[in-house]
């Protein structure tokens, strides 16, 4: 359902800069690679803000200043490239496209990670259940397996 926002999003970005002439290529246009990764990170820090804002505050995270930050670019140049990109839709669709299968690919590693660890979890849980059934087995206490 975020996915799902966050394209409407960028649909109503790209309808917003819809203008008659075509912006020209800025100097410092951030190249489409680069623009992937920028694309990327802010998904995930639009999620993330929408899961729990709190713990961002709480730790001093500025999720628009971060992401300028650790790309080494500036709000200008964003909001230029990205208007360029979004007036070329075939650009623009490629980039969004590369982000939704690396989101996608990455879900379907943290759902198996977390099938993992449930099952380590279960496995843990119900050794201990079988340790605790063991000591109040009345049958079992010191006496010593008669099969042997």
């Amino acid at each position: 359902m975020k996915k799902i926002g966050v394209l409407f999003i960028l649909g109503l970005l790209v309808l917003a800069c819809n203008s008659k002439e075509k912006p020209k290529k800025p100097d410092n246009l951030i190249s489409m690679d680069k623009m992937e990764h920028i694309l990327y990170d802010l998904y995930i820090m639009n999620a993330a803000k929408g899961v729990n804002r709190k713990i961002l505050e709480e730790n001093g995270v500025v999720p628009e200043t971060y992401l300028l930050t650790k790309h080494n670019i500036d709000s200008a140049q964003f909001a230029n490239s990205n208007a360029y990109y979004a007036f070329n839709a075939d650009e623009y669709r490629g980039i969004v496209e590369k982000v939704k299968e690396r989101l996608e690919k990455e879900k379907l590693e943290f759902e198996e990670q977390e099938k993992i660890e449930g099952q380590a979890a279960k496995r843990r849980r119900d050794s201990i259940t079988k340790a605790n059934r063991k000591k109040k087995d009345p049958k079992t206490k010191g006496l010593k397996n008669p099969n042997n």
